[in-house]
């Protein structure tokens, strides 16, 4: 606890719940020193801008990051409206990270390569509670520098790793020989990378929302211009819980977005290739052949990957991780957020207490906390980070006191890229001991999902 006060705590990433982490640890009287690789707050969330999130700026916005807003004249979105990703950098990250408490303790280009304790490796146990931790960070001048710091706080996300387009978790044969033909997860196919897809013949893989939108608005494109030929290719035997619940969706708006893909599938606008588990990726001068477990093969000139993320856990190997084996996720909170059992709406509220592990004073918070669970929150990480603030400071009680504020007809899964703009219901706090929800959908807007959603009261979409 003395290093804790005594030296910086260090929180790798500056998005949504880098910069809430931050602000939190200033309430507590803790100096946060915030470690960003991308050039600017919100990096990775500028990659889909062009996205706009299912849940309403309410649940966007972090109560003590508010707070260190508000005396600089910023003015709150209407707590209605449903931003864009750029919206939430524009009219909420960027002026976070402008602000004078933020901003003198916010260093971008700065890439951690590895977290270890100040002279021990991870099999030394003498002191190590009481040994400061040691931030190796390349800085964006090419300066590899070593950060002294009391606690670790990794809010880095998961967007840089994401999950191969083979299947069994790795890699197809030649993926990586056939990386200057994939696409990143979620392309602006009508705007910033239109002449990359444009009159392109193009593979969507996935099963997931994102891969709905990224299929909807490529047939937006082909309007436009004839000559694109789309192509979606998914691991499951149909594509019937993409198309989800029609018209009687308990969320109108991803109803709508499944039945408009249901009919450029049916149209023809869409060629849709089943049980399509890629082996093998053949990189030609001209193409790609994409083939199937079972020999089928199709022909691409880009492929988009919406296969979901995995946690970079590299960093962190000089440091003791309790990991859940499947989803690697702290121990306590792996089976709270399993894909096969759980969707984002029955996951309890968790905070220090749950993300602890064998390393004092050491936390993964945010979409990382989730490993490769595809379920993750906004408000959920806003909650684990306030209460790792409070543990950090010494105020157990109130890191044990753990509540979410969420619509009274539960969660469901939530997407980046539909739109559901009507007033929220009325909120109860829900404590550690009460799920989020007990399943089922719900009408009115809900937490902001970032990641990959499920569409399911349980889990999974379906296979990619």
């Amino acid at each position: 606890m003395d290093s804790v006060k005594n030296l910086p705590v260090a929180v790798i990433g500056a998005g949504p719940i880098g910069l809430a982490t931050a602000a939190h640890l200033l309430e507590r009287g803790l100096e946060p020193v915030i470690f960003e690789a991308g050039p600017t707050a919100g990096a990775a969330i500028e990659q889909w801008r062009h996205i706009r999130l299912f849940s309403p700026w309410r649940f966007n916005l972090d109560d003590a990051a508010v707070r260190l807003l508000e005396p600089t004249g910023w003015k709150s979105p209407r707590p209605t409206a449903l931003p864009y990703g750029g919206e939430l950098i524009d009219n909420y990250l960027t002026p976070l990270a402008a602000t004078p408490a933020i901003g003198s303790r916010l260093q971008t280009g700065a890439r951690v390569l590895a977290v270890t304790r100040q002279g021990m490796d991870k099999t030394h146990v003498r002191d190590r509670d009481t040994t400061p931790f040691v931030v190796r960070v390349e800085h964006d001048s090419g300066e590899v520098r070593d950060h002294v710091v009391g606690a670790v706080i990794d809010a880095s996300g998961t967007w840089s790793t994401r999950n191969p387009l083979g299947t069994s978790g790795l890699p197809a044969i030649g993926e990586t020989t056939a990386a200057d033909r994939i696409s990143s997860p979620l392309p602006d196919v009508v705007g910033r990378d239109r002449a990359a897809f444009a009159g392109r013949r193009v593979l969507v893989v996935g099963a997931g929302h994102s891969a709905a939108n990224t299929l909807i608005n490529l047939a937006d494109l082909a309007k436009e211009e004839p000559t694109t030929t789309i192509l979606w290719a998914v691991r499951g035997g149909s594509a019937e819980k993409v198309y989800g619940g029609g018209d009687a969706d308990g969320l109108p708006a991803r109803g709508q977005l499944g039945s408009r893909l249901r009919r450029l599938v049916e149209a023809g606008t869409i060629e849709l290739h089943t049980s399509f588990g890629i082996a093998a990726l053949k990189t030609l001068d001209t193409h790609v052949t994409v083939e199937a477990v079972d020999g089928r093969t199709v022909e691409a000139d880009v492929i988009v990957p919406c296969t979901g993320f995995r946690p970079d856990l590299d960093v962190l190997r000089e440091l003791r991780l309790n990991l859940d084996p499947a989803v690697e996720a702290p121990t306590e909170l792996g089976p709270l957020i399993d894909p096969e059992f759980h969707s984002c709406g029955t996951v309890p509220a968790h905070g220090a207490k749950v993300l602890a592990h064998p390393e004092k004073d050491f936390y993964i918070v945010g979409m990382k906390s989730y490993g490769r669970a595809p379920t993750f929150l906004l408000a959920t990480g806003y909650e684990q980070v306030r209460s790792v603030a409070a543990a950090l400071a010494g105020d157990q009680a109130a890191a044990d006191t753990v509540h979410l504020e969420l619509p009274e007809t539960g969660v469901c899964s939530a997407d980046a890229g539909t739109s559901c703009d009507v007033p929220a219901a009325a909120t109860t706090p829900k404590t550690s001991q009460e799920p989020e929800s007990q399943g089922g959908c719900c009408a009115a807007p809900e937490p902001a999902f970032i990641g990959f959603p499920t569409g399911l009261a349980h889990g999974r979409s379906s296979d990619n």
